[in-house]
């Protein structure tokens, strides 16, 4: 069931997915927390009365800024998002100033706590933060989300309603005195929970069915026309699910090795063109270079801690919205692909070959398609088996990659013009995430590391940065 179409027209589940709630479950280990945050810089601070009633919008908007997350008290369904009785904007909503020197630094060492404390989950899983004190005169935002809320992709549609195309102040402005009138009706009783779960599964149960039946009936006609071919793809349909779930003993890296709960955030930024041209020469995409930058700068930092290495497990989400779910399906609709990246190889055109394959082979997997049927199984086994299973798949990852496409366009918050937009998404286990969001010509680039794991982030940093310049540089134009 989908709630009532907003005016932001994005489209929200009332329960959690499969996948969302082995995500959920996980969380019981706090190393696995799948927080992101996004960081923004404005070019001056926007007048608070504007900044908190564009806020009002959003939240009015989008359905999820007022939903909490709710279980049946039998387990028979995924959790529920039903709006909080007991929302208070006021606790989601919080104004700062930046000491220091207000630069960049400042502003995402005073993010850090934010991105390492937990959520309290009896509430909707948001926080926002106006910070001012930049030099210059400019602000911070800080944004943080929970991952259960939506992927990267779903987050850049949610958020379309705070940000605009013009730096007309004031057109939100009075919109704040309406939400207290917001109606908040009364938390669902356990009776109906009961019965909202028995009414979803039944729902799942008999949509599966019926793709059951169809898959069963397409099974044995093309084992009638095709009976050799036919067995082997159920053959590498096994072996695709098998890798998906596959649990990684240790991580490869010999000095990423720990995993805590501290994290260190740091960003640098790259020209969105250069990055597309080089891209077009290798015969790859933007991500392919993204990824063998990353790679490269990993391989430099092992070798300044004197640990050389040839390959690591990364982890890199793969999206798997429809044509026409793009642009409308917030919630998370991707497939965490785990593989070995050739890390080791210097020359970065040569690693960028090995890094394109690797990446083809990964989307080409059969389970891509069947991640929810798998999660689904997963969730009617025992929390402790699942949590290990979890646990299994991501604590021993050396590094995740994401790369988040944004607007193409200046944009401005309230007045304000948005210079810049860090995203950083949640190691949740790995050593660390390195996660790409473009937007108006530059490519933001955002390093979440685990203290535990990456001893010197600042040099991690310097390394990644300097392997972009390299890759780039190969193709500066005459």
């Amino acid at each position: 069931m989908v709630t009532e179409r907003k005016p932001s027209d994005v489209q929200f589940d009332d329960f959690m997915s499969e996948a969302d709630t082995v995500m959920w479950v996980g969380e019981r280990d706090p190393r696995l927390r799948s927080t992101m945050v996004s960081v923004w810089v404005l070019d001056r601070m926007p007048e608070i009365e504007d900044f908190e009633a564009m806020l009002a919008d959003a939240i009015e908007e989008i359905p999820r800024l007022r939903q909490r997350v709710v279980r049946d008290p039998l387990e028979i369904a995924p959790p529920r998002w039903e709006i909080d009785p007991h929302f208070d904007p006021g606790f989601h909503f919080r104004k700062a100033h930046l000491g220091g020197q207000g630069e960049l630094r400042d502003l995402l060492d005073y993010a850090e706590p934010i991105a390492m404390q937990a959520f309290d989950k009896d509430r909707p899983l948001w926080e926002f933060y106006l910070v001012d004190g930049l030099r210059g005169g400019r602000a911070g935002v800080i944004m943080k989300l929970h991952h259960a809320v939506s992927d990267g992709v779903g987050l850049v549609k949610m958020t379309s309603s705070m940000i605009e195309r013009t730096p007309e102040a004031g057109r939100h402005r009075g919109r704040a005195r309406r939400l207290a009138d917001l109606a908040t009706p009364a938390p669902a009783t356990k009776s109906e929970l009961v019965r909202g779960a028995i009414e979803h599964r039944a729902r799942k149960a008999t949509e599966n069915a019926g793709r059951f039946l169809r898959g069963a009936a397409d099974l044995v006609s093309d084992l009638v026309a095709r009976p050799t071919a036919t067995l082997e793809h159920a053959g590498d349909m096994v072996g695709s699910i098998q890798r998906l779930l596959e649990p990684i003993t240790e991580p490869k890296s010999p000095v990423m090795r720990d995993r805590g709960m501290a994290l260190s955030l740091g960003g640098f930024n790259a020209p969105l063109a250069d990055m597309k041209r080089t891209g077009r020469a290798m015969g790859g995409s933007l991500n392919d270079v993204f990824v063998t930058a990353v790679a490269g700068g990993l391989r430099r930092y092992h070798e300044h801690k004197g640990a050389a290495v040839d390959e690591l497990n990364m982890m890199m989400p793969i999206n798997i919205r429809s044509d026409d779910e793009r642009g409308r399906k917030a919630g998370n609709q991707f497939v965490p692909a785990r593989f070995l990246v050739p890390v080791g190889i210097e020359d970065p055109l040569e690693r960028m070959e090995a890094i394109q394959e690797r990446v083809r082979e990964q989307r080409s997997e059969a389970a891509l398609g069947y991640v929810e049927d798998v999660m689904t199984v997963m969730n009617q086994l025992p929390n402790a088996v699942m949590q290990g299973i979890v646990e299994g798949m991501t604590t021993a990852v050396d590094f995740v990659t994401s790369n988040v496409p944004g607007p193409r366009f200046p944009t401005w918050t309230a007045g304000a013009r948005i210079e810049q937009m860090f995203p950083f998404g949640p190691p949740a286990g790995a050593a660390v995430n390195v996660t790409l969001f473009s937007y108006d010509g530059t490519c933001h680039v955002g390093i979440n590391a685990d203290r535990a794991a990456v001893d010197d982030p600042e040099l991690l940093l310097e390394c990644i940065e300097k392997s972009m310049g390299e890759l780039l540089s190969t193709y500066d134009e005459e």
